[in-house]
């Protein structure tokens, strides 16, 4: 693979078209795991089934933004008289596509319309490929490049994508007014990792908070102001309940998705070279995907004054141990999504820190649970 790496961050360029569209089918065949992952988690209680809900979204959002960055660059490395750009990924870090690649898709999904105003429809450059192909004799690489700006576009209107912020959402409780769901995510620039958010609570004010717009606002960019990554849950937590006297948090819920391991893309650590060598896994199973939940829950509800004559409700939140009073979370589970060849190596091999560690194991339509 040819590989043009920034040597202060640790970035590479992917620049061959193989390459790059073997690493597009390889996220492609990530994602479609998650959702069962995710599914798995609310069946053995790990996430709730507002959690599960909020995640399938941004997970849908996330296999929109590696499906348009796939037609973007579905002609990297080709020859078309122009120079296409290459994808850029995180190769120490995370394995994910560099925070720059969804600004610039962000930037670019603000001038679509002007796009496809100019780029003919698909059939028409369908036909024209053939013209190109029977009657001049000639691969229209011009006309496949036109083609997949224009998929590229078309999937950008289509909106539903991860973008570097995603603003929060509300959820409601089926049968609770009062129960509310709320969730967001962010583009880690540090890491270059999604993140995702989720934040359960009791709404106690006089109306709805999706009737409310202007708390609901409040509530907005309050959220979005700490969606950092070295933030911690109980730091979040806490704000929230001092900001919001008639929003009451009982639940605070972070997913990290990645960093992703391949021994094509990435530079291997905590023993996971070993693992890679060791597995001589096929194309599109060389890979190994880490999933970081971290929930934050209250156990009790204290009561403080607030003023001579009246009081307002304070969670207090469940830190069973050193480790959570540390960390900040109630609990934090490490898991490591990996096809089948890759899990038996790293049982046969057994490198240091993976002991905590759940696997997921996916291969042949099947998921399962080790640890």
């Amino acid at each position: 693979m040819t590989l043009k790496q920034d040597l202060v961050r640790d970035h590479a360029v992917l620049q061959e078209n193989r390459q790059a569209r073997r690493y597009f089918a390889k996220f492609e065949t990530i994602l479609s795991h998650l959702p069962r992952v995710a599914a798995e988690m609310e069946q053995s209680g790990r996430l709730t089934r507002l959690e599960l809900d909020a995640v399938a979204a941004h997970l849908s959002g996330l296999n929109h933004t590696f499906r348009a960055l796939s037609h973007k660059y579905l002609m990297t490395g080709r020859d078309t008289g122009v120079f296409l750009g290459s994808l850029t990924v995180d190769r120490s870090a995370s394995g994910f596509p560099v925070l720059q690649e969804l600004l610039s898709m962000a930037s670019d999904a603000a001038q679509s319309v002007g796009h496809l105003q100019r780029i003919p429809d698909p059939d028409t450059l369908k036909e024209a490929m053939i013209a190109a192909i029977v009657g001049e004799r000639r691969i229209p690489t011009d006309l496949q490049y036109a083609m997949s700006q224009r998929l590229y576009h078309d999937e950008l209107l289509q909106g539903d994508m991860f973008w570097p912020r995603n603003d929060a959402q509300l959820r409601g409780a089926a049968g609770d007014p009062m129960r509310v769901s709320i969730d967001w995510s962010a583009w880690d620039g540090q890491r270059n990792l999604p993140v995702i958010w989720i934040m359960e609570a009791e709404d106690a004010g006089r109306r709805p908070l999706s009737a409310d717009f202007a708390r609901w606002e409040r509530v907005q960019g309050h959220l979005m102001a700490q969606a950092l990554p070295e933030l911690k849950l109980l730091t979040v937590a806490k704000g929230f309940d001092d900001d919001f006297e008639d929003i009451h948090p009982k639940r605070l819920t972070r997913l990290t998705v990645g960093p992703m391991y391949s021994s094509a893309y990435t530079l291997q650590t905590e023993g996971l070279g070993e693992v890679m060598a060791a597995a001589r896994a096929p194309a599109g199973q060389d890979w190994a995907l880490a999933w970081t939940l971290e929930t934050l829950v209250s156990e009790r509800v204290l009561s403080q004054k607030a003023g001579w004559f009246s009081s307002v409700d304070k969670q207090v939140w469940s830190l069973p141990d050193l480790a959570a009073q540390d960390s900040g979370a109630t609990r934090t589970e490490r898991a490591a999504i990996l096809p089948e060849p890759v899990f038996q190596a790293l049982a046969e091999t057994s490198p240091p820190g993976f002991a905590g560690v759940v696997k997921y194991v996916v291969g042949d339509g099947r998921l399962w649970r080790v640890g």
